[in-house]
């Protein structure tokens, strides 16, 4: 179908839009596309009317009524009109879903009234657009509201977000410091337990203030200087000390020398010492129940120590002031047990046909001296009395009481009894004196006119007899119990030949017992060396011997108990 209109006046042209407009409805063109359709040709033809002559509206609907087609207006200038001529045509089109014919010939009225009516009709189109138009600007109106309180939502969910994100990351700061808080408390805990053990593992004070730096430098300290009171070895006790370190041995308060205040617990500040006015000290006391023993002067690693590390260093303080305490009275003890030991150890008698040598050495680590000793005196027959004890215990008290069995020893030997009936009365005295200390001892007994000897022990280790030709003996026959033990018992005697060349070693335990090997490899040791000598050896030197017999046996030894040993020489004949 194909209709045609031509357009010159404006009435004309108002014909041709109404007519399309009913066109396109009788046809299903939807309505905004009908209205964009009539504003588009109205705009067009205003232009063609503003340039004059008459133009062509032809509208062509192709497309069966059954199917969906197409309407497609064209605007072109009329042939004879020449003020338009060369003007391309204009053209639209748009689809028609029904595509069925109208049922009016699309004409209109000449009358204006009729006209105007028409073309209001007409442009009812534009008015439900405008109504649908009207209707999406209160539904974008009201969307746009939607929007933006949606948006100050958002707004305030970022707000809480940011506030939750901010104790969140607070949280964490908190819980990082926390953390790390706790880290340095442990690593400061663990410093503190391991030096204590490094210092009270010394019973040498000297020691444990040389211990004392390599403990703090450098994490702690940058210099250590201890000042001891009273300590005739200190080499530096004519160096001048800072004045608040004389504070700190006065107050017995610890002290912090800088120009600036430390705000260190229980510390002191005071002003920087003129020693060295740009370096901070911090001074502490080194407490005892009576008096400071000195004063630990520290410097701090960088510009000033963390109050936590302050703390602990003074607590450190404290407990090396203990250590060194303890050994100080440990080695005054132990000065006075290893001098009244000496001062109770014999000179050995001069006895015709018979020589003598000793060597006592105490322990060179802890306090295990005063319990060994030797003895040897005479008997009213002629006879001669050699012993070697072992007092369980170490110390004064120990060394007292061996002073007691060596009295009680001498007191019971005046009545002429032989080594076992020495010792068992012995082992009464010890059961009755000192209930809970017991003993060891080997007794032997020489006489110029008997060409035997007799020996007895109890718990102690056995003698050792080198014969004149060399050959090593260990007298092991049955000893006695230990000394004191609550049993009663007799302690028998044992006799065994002596010829002339022969040489009898009593010693203690400390001189062959090792705590890896037990005592039976040193007794083996002691025999092997004292079956290396000629029996010219030891009638020219019995006490080089002694010596040569002892270096061997304590090369490998720590010494940490005490040794006693007494070689008994019978002269003679010597061999080469």
């Amino acid at each position: 179908m194909m209709r045609t209109w031509q357009i010159t006046t404006v009435t004309d042209a108002a014909r041709a839009r109404i007519a399309l407009a009913r066109l396109a409805a009788a046809y299903g063109v939807p309505t905004v596309e009908r209205t964009r359709l009539a504003a588009a040709l109205s705009a067009h033809l205003r232009q063609c009317l503003t340039k004059g002559g008459t133009w062509l509206l032809t509208l062509d609907m192709a497309g069966a009524p059954a199917e969906e087609g197409l309407l497609h207006a064209v605007v072109t200038p009329s042939p004879d009109a020449s003020a338009a001529a060369g003007e391309p045509p204009w053209e639209v089109t748009v689809p028609c879903p029904e595509a069925a014919r109208a049922t009016e010939g699309g004409a209109v009225e000449d009358d204006p009234a009729a006209l105007a009516e028409a073309l209001l009709g007409a442009d009812e189109d534009t008015a439900v657009v405008l109504d649908k138009l009207g209707e999406q600007e209160d539904l974008v109106a009201f969307h746009r509201e939607e929007l933006h309180q949606t948006n100050q939502g958002v707004l305030a969910l970022h707000a809480e977000l940011d506030a939750a994100g901010r104790a969140q990351r607070e949280a964490f700061a908190a819980e990082r410091r926390a953390r790390n808080e706790a880290e340095s408390a442990r690593r400061r805990l663990t410093f503190l337990a391991d030096a204590s053990a490094v210092l009270t593992a010394s019973l040498n004070h000297e020691e444990i203030v040389r211990r004392l730096p390599d403990l703090l430098v450098p994490e702690y300290a940058r210099s250590v200087d201890v000042w001891l009171f009273d300590h005739e070895d200190d080499k530096n006790r004519s160096a001048p000390h800072p004045a608040a370190a004389v504070v700190a041995a006065r107050t017995g308060r610890p002290q912090y020398a800088a120009d600036h205040p430390g705000g260190l617990p229980g510390v002191d500040d005071h002003p920087p010492s003129a020693l060295d006015p740009t370096r901070p000290l911090l001074c502490v006391p080194l407490p005892t129940r009576r008096a400071p023993l000195g004063v630990l002067t520290l410097s701090p690693p960088g510009a000033r120590w963390d109050p936590d590390d302050a703390v602990m260093l003074i607590e450190l303080t404290r407990r090396a002031s203990i250590a060194i305490d303890n050994a100080r009275r440990f080695e005054h003890n132990r000065d006075i047990a290893e001098t009244l030991q000496r001062a109770l150890l014999t000179d050995l008698p001069a006895t015709p046909g018979l020589s003598l040598a000793a060597r006592y050495l105490p322990a060179t680590h802890g306090l295990n001296i005063g319990g060994d000793w030797y003895d040897a005196f005479p008997q009213r027959d002629g006879g001669l009395i050699t012993v070697v004890g072992d007092v369980t215990g170490h110390g004064l008290h120990a060394a007292v009481m061996m002073s007691q069995l060596r009295t009680a020893l001498r007191a019971y030997a005046v009545d002429g009894d032989s080594p076992g009936r020495l010792l068992t009365r012995l082992h009464r005295f010890l059961h009755h004196l000192q209930p809970d200390l017991y003993a060891t001892a080997v007794i032997a007994r020489f006489h110029p006119d008997e060409p035997t000897l007799t020996w007895a022990a109890a718990g102690h280790p056995p003698p050792v007899l080198r014969l004149p030709d060399g050959t090593v003996r260990t007298l092991d026959a049955k000893p006695g119990a230990m000394l004191g033990i609550p049993l009663t018992q007799e302690i028998g005697d044992h006799t065994v030949r002596l010829s002339p060349g022969s040489t009898l070693a009593l010693y203690t335990d400390g001189l062959v017992e090792r705590r890896a090997q037990g005592i039976d490899p040193g007794i083996e040791r002691l025999a092997s060396a004292l079956g290396g000598f000629r029996s010219a050896e030891l009638d020219a030197d019995l006490e080089g011997s002694a010596d040569r017999i002892l270096h061997p046996l304590l090369s490998d030894s720590e010494r940490d108990d005490d040794v006693c040993l007494l070689l008994c020489h019978v002269q003679g004949d010597a061999e080469s």
